[in-house]
């Protein structure tokens, strides 16, 4: 009942947003003739009418769940759009607070006898925070469907670690971290074939995947198992599962529904030739030299998400080993769990944020939303002598594109 309120709660938003937006739609044509305005007034809503019923309909009609290309591309527009209208809706309230204000003014000081040309019923919207709330809301959609063909441009990040401690023999490894993959998303088998060509073009010795394979069914991977089996490595590739993985954002007929498709993903991480960790440890060796890799379910800080993972299965047997790395879904659990009770866990290696698929990033400046929600989203993060590095995704899901945040191959070398 509750999931259902926060549904209808979010369409009367919707509804409320285009109400507000079109205020200024109406302020910015009312030079314009009779019959301009009704088409400009006809188009929008009709557009506002279609999102709002797409919406609505979203929860009872399977086929637009589990379409990619509806899912992808017309309900992430309309999303899209409420966000333009968001943003441009901040103008307007600033505008309405303007008025306001003037509003204010004028009582005061007409009761205190000052003389105001200005009567409150004349205080109008203004022309220019009106457009400039169209404009930057505009400006929002358009960079939103640029970013639809920034989904499959890959980027190879490349990351050199120092560890006191990491043995010897390991010096000089090449690991290659990727993540979210969410193999439901994608649409173009030819673009993610050159995303896995540019992770063996980088001749990994190990490769680490940190969860997600797909964002809700095995057999989403069906299409694309050809593709990620050619992921080989000398010392493996290992890897573990996201919050995603389990199935908890669909609807399944039976909880044995849910439970027979959690073990065909495990069965797929099998196929595809990769050891999937779920609450334990390997030992990798090289020459002489041991080290320990841990692999754990998903183990998020917020409610949320599922807490499966358990470090207290995983890291007993590793505590003689001298350097250790830990494979963890969500980057939430570096400060809750990992620092405070695993210090001697060198490097822990995440994904789950995708960095929002949306921001800015350079050389001296880093931003996204989703810093408002996590404290370590994107790139490498140090806490005294322990590592953690968030990898950006591989892949999408929800919004079908990137916009300043690429999706991300990352090779670490050890030294």
């Amino acid at each position: 009942m509750r999931s259902w309120t926060g549904w209808w709660i979010v369409i009367a938003i919707m509804i409320v947003v285009d109400l507000y937006f079109f205020m200024a739609v109406r302020t910015v044509t009312q030079g314009s003739s009779d019959k301009t305005r009704m088409a400009v007034y006809t188009v929008y809503w009709s557009i506002s009418a279609a999102a709002i019923l797409t919406i609505v309909l979203f929860p009872f009609v399977q086929a637009m769940q589990t379409n990619v290309v509806f899912r992808n591309n017309v309900f992430a527009i309309l999303v899209g759009l409420f966000f333009a209208k968001l943003l441009g809706s901040v103008f307007f309230l600033l505008d309405d607070i303007r008025r306001g204000g003037m509003w204010l003014m004028s009582k005061i000081f007409n009761n205190a006898g000052a003389h105001f040309t200005h009567n409150a019923n004349n205080i109008s919207r203004s022309s220019f925070l009106s457009w400039t709330g169209i404009v930057l809301g505009g400006g929002l959609f358009s960079t939103l469907l640029y970013g639809f063909s920034n989904k499959y441009n890959y980027s190879l990040r490349k990351v050199k670690l120092t560890f006191a401690n990491l043995p010897a023999s390991f010096k000089g490894l090449r690991v290659v971290h990727i993540s979210d993959i969410h193999s439901g998303s994608f649409n173009d088998k030819a673009a993610v074939t050159r995303g896995v060509e540019m992770v063996l073009n980088a001749q990994p010795d190990l490769i680490l995947f940190t969860g997600d394979l797909v964002n809700d069914r095995a057999d989403e991977m069906k299409d694309y198992m050809d593709v990620f089996d050619k992921l080989k490595a000398p010392l493996g590739v290992y890897s573990t599962l996201g919050n995603h993985d389990y199935g908890d954002y669909t609807t399944w007929p039976s909880e044995q529904a849910k439970k027979d498709n959690l073990e065909r993903l495990k069965q797929v991480h099998a196929e595809l030739g990769w050891r999937l960790l779920m609450n334990e440890h390997v030992v990798l060796e090289k020459d002489e030299h041991k080290v320990a890799l841990l692999g754990i379910e998903n183990w998020s800080a917020f409610g949320s998400f599922p807490k499966y993972g358990k470090m207290s299965e995983a890291y007993p047997g590793t505590e003689n080993y001298p350097f250790k790395i830990l494979m963890s879904h969500d980057p939430s659990h570096w400060d809750a769990e990992v620092k405070v009770k695993y210090p001697d866990i060198d490097l822990m290696l995440s994904g789950h944020t995708h960095g929002m698929q949306f921001g800015l990033e350079n050389p001296y400046f880093k931003w996204s939303p989703v810093q408002w929600f996590y404290k370590q989203w994107a790139g490498l993060y140090r806490d005294g002598r322990q590592l953690l590095y968030v990898n950006r995704g591989y892949g999408f899901i929800g919004y079908p594109g990137r916009v300043g945040i690429m999706p991300e191959v990352t090779l670490i070398e050890l030294a």
